[in-house]
């Protein structure tokens, strides 16, 4: 299964282990890395730089050889920690960086003069063209498959139109959760995948038992857009509560966010208050289930170690 990321990363498989908020973490990514793949962790997930710090050094002590691992940064304005977060993550070294939700230009620029590679997210040609003129390694096509913001075209026609215009890496992001699946993939002309929602359930992850068997006990088809979280449509299992409290914004949202000196400020208030209540859903027992997959879980049916979901996902 080699490849032009494999080449990148130097990694046995050309599978990325996207990053997750609040489940990512590094006993996840030091298995991925075991595991022949490449393992990312939000820069979010840590409340203070002394903390992503100490992550990377870790991750760097725990590096093998057919592994690598990165962090994932939120580049737009709603994210006030994202330049010391940078700074941090040129200053320790990593392989990889995945930009998301903003221009990669500054990260791209600071990453690159260290020597660490910068994939970006897109969802769309226009941005995937400002990517590559800008110098990023790859793009990361999020497709309407993905978990979490998702992209609106199809894993077939979003790979295959970047994979057409653009000369960089095309890494699928989105409908992964089988061999087969991969390999649906990197006949559309993906160069690699990123899996994300497999992950979820596995004994690693940092979340509480009851999210990781929402991910076994539901499937594809529970599986529901929401403006609750983040201000921007985002995929969540359909637990009682999500259907309680709606999916929509509210109409006091829906007027600010018409007004243009206040539409920012909105998105920060909706963005901080959807993470606080999905990190309560993640990290202890609460009636208030906000739990955020892809469709991808049709294919978990057990909580397992990361070791063996990698196994699954190369080799059945």
């Amino acid at each position: 299964m080699q490849t032009r990321l494999t080449q990148l990363l130097k990694i046995k498989y050309p599978i990325i282990q996207a990053p997750m908020f609040l489940v990512s973490n590094v006993a996840m990514v030091t298995e991925a890395m075991k595991g022949g793949i490449a393992g990312c962790i939000p820069a979010l997930n840590y409340r203070s730089l002394e903390e992503l710090r100490a992550a990377i050094k870790e991750l760097k002590a725990n590096k093998v050889e057919g592994g690598s691992f990165g962090f994932n940064l939120i580049v737009n304005k709603s994210n006030i920690k994202y330049k010391a977060q940078l700074q941090v993550i040129c200053e320790e070294g990593c392989d990889f960086i995945i930009t998301s939700l903003g221009s990669p230009e500054e990260t791209i620029i600071q990453a690159h003069a260290v020597g660490i590679k910068v994939f970006c997210d897109v969802t769309d040609l226009r941005f995937a063209k400002k990517v590559e003129q800008l110098g990023a390694d790859a793009a990361i096509a999020v497709n309407n498959e993905a978990g979490g913001h998702r992209g609106n075209l199809t894993p077939e026609a979003l790979t295959r139109l970047l994979n057409k215009e653009l000369s960089i890496p095309v890494i699928s992001a989105g409908g992964v959760g089988c061999k087969a699946d991969i390999d649906t993939m990197l006949s559309y002309g993906a160069e690699g995948v990123s899996v994300g929602s497999p992950f979820i359930a596995s004994i690693e992850a940092g979340v509480t038992d009851d999210y990781k068997q929402a991910c076994v006990d539901y499937g594809a088809e529970d599986i529901i857009m929401t403006e609750r979280i983040s201000g921007t449509p985002c995929t969540v299992i359909n637990t009682p509560y999500v259907q309680k409290i709606g999916t929509k914004a509210t109409w006091l949202e829906n007027l600010l966010n018409k007004n243009k000196s206040l539409k920012k400020w909105v998105k920060m208030v909706r963005f901080s208050i959807g993470m606080k209540a999905t990190e309560n859903a993640a990290k202890k027992a609460t009636y208030k289930t906000v739990w955020v997959a892809g469709p991808s879980i049709e294919h978990t049916k057990a909580i397992l170690p990361t070791s063996e979901i990698i196994k699954n996902l190369v080799n059945n």
